[in-house]
């Protein structure tokens, strides 16, 4: 079989990497790819960008594609399921209504309150009915962030009244373009974040291994939030009691409440949660396809499958499938470019790579291109360094030699990925 993966990042290299592995696959294609997924045995990368859906369609018609999975969130945003539907085409990803969960914070925190599933109090506000007043009432910290989409960079911890002012009127003033003409400010959680990821089929979860990401960009858990600076899994935190809480309290209701709403959701569906110190699991944000970096561990530990995984799901097959885990743990460290997640430099050529190349682990590219032989930097996260061991700390230990392999000159990552798991002796 043929299959098409849909994005450039390093989510995308690993669902690639995990796609050729499978005997039943014949070819990958990458669209658009990065220097890693070229370089893969088995796949291609193909120049269509990620948002092109209509390019998208007409190549996968075109090349047979028996099966396409979605990546990032934008092409499930702009409706790219039902695109591929009405040709004839598989495609794994939710449609545009059930991708709302991620496309507007504010659709989906009046759906978590609606269909009674634990998160944070909150508020909406669009230019027109910004209230400076009730921010100033609110107890710090406070969390703003822009409805829309915004590359994992809207979500913003004021520690300030005055700073949660600024931020809102920033976000409101055209900062995020249209993903911040609407605002949700909502009351911060105390408590230790986790990623909760199943593949979804109408009312049917299967779910995939814990992991926890690390969203600052600095050790200690300090600095401006990214899209992620490393994950590993499973996640310690995430005990068999509270993964059966999680679905019984978050997962089922969420995939009986689109139900309920008449949305027909097929897919990965994301749940970042903040369990509190009772262990009550909130809803931070939902997303409508894998995280990344928690992808990369994860498609790095799982044995089972995957595109029969997603057919099954297609199909609605799902309840009759079965997912199977390597039993080590994966520690995932992303090397980003010195600025990130502002301003940072590309161009800059990466070596070492063919020395990580024979060591234990694999990385995965985000944020690369190839020029002729030369792997250059092309993005603010550019790689992501994933080690197995059977502990945290030796998975850790295995990830930091990867990294400390390469070499660009404006490369930083952080050293402590996996520090909560590690204080619990993992």
């Amino acid at each position: 079989m043929k299959v098409l993966i849909v994005g450039g990042g390093g989510r995308e290299h690993a669902l690639a990497w995990k796609c050729a592995q499978s005997t039943r696959v014949d070819a990958v294609f990458v669209a658009p790819g990065n220097a890693g997924t070229a370089l893969e045995p088995k796949v291609r990368n193909v120049a269509i960008e990620a948002d092109d859906v209509e390019a998208l369609t007409s190549f996968a018609a075109g090349e047979r594609i028996d099966l396409t999975i979605v990546g990032p969130e934008a092409p499930l945003v702009a409706g790219i399921t039902e695109r591929f539907g009405a040709a004839g085409l598989l495609c794994f990803g939710p449609g545009r209504a059930g991708a709302r969960l991620e496309g507007s914070k504010g659709f989906a925190k009046d759906f978590l309150t609606r269909h009674h599933i634990p998160t944070a109090a909150y508020r909406r506000f669009t230019r027109d009915d910004f209230d400076p007043q009730y921010l100033l009432g609110c107890r710090l910290p406070i969390v703003v962030k822009a409805d829309g989409l915004a590359a994992g960079k809207g979500v913003v911890i004021c520690e300030t009244h005055q700073q949660v002012l600024e931020v809102a009127e920033r976000m409101l003033g055209g900062a995020f373009g249209a993903a911040g003409e609407a605002i949700v400010v909502e009351e911060f959680l105390q408590g230790e974040e986790v990623s909760f990821i199943v593949l979804a089929s109408g009312r049917t979860a299967l779910p995939l291994a814990s992991s926890q990401d690390h969203k600052r960009r600095d050790d200690g858990d300090r600095g401006p939030n990214t899209g992620g600076m490393g994950a590993y899994s499973p996640a310690p935190l995430v005990t068999p009691a509270l993964h059966a809480r999680i679905m019984r309290e978050v997962i089922q209701p969420t995939l009986y409440g689109l139900h309920a709403d008449g949305i027909a959701y097929t897919g990965f569906l994301y749940a970042g949660l903040m369990i509190a110190p009772d262990g009550t699991p909130n809803v931070l944000e939902f997303n409508c396809r894998l995280g990344d970096p928690e992808t990369q561990p994860i498609m790095m530990r799982l044995q089972s499958d995957l595109p029969s995984l997603c057919e099954a799901a297609i199909a609605g097959d799902l309840a009759r499938a079965e997912v199977s885990w390597d039993p080590r743990a994966a520690v995932g460290v992303v090397v980003a470019a010195t600025g990130y997640p502002d301003a940072y430099p590309k161009g800059e050529r990466i070596t070492g790579l063919e020395a990580a190349a024979r060591l234990p682990g694999k990385i995965f590219h985000a944020g690369t291109t190839l020029r002729g032989d030369q792997v250059l930097t092309n993005g603010g996260r550019v790689l992501c360094a994933v080690g197995l061991g059977s502990t945290v700390s030796s998975a850790q230990r295995q990830a930091y030699a990867l990294v400390e392999a390469i070499h660009w000159d404006s490369m930083q990552y952080r050293r402590d990925i996996g520090h909560r798991a590690l204080a619990r002796g993992a």
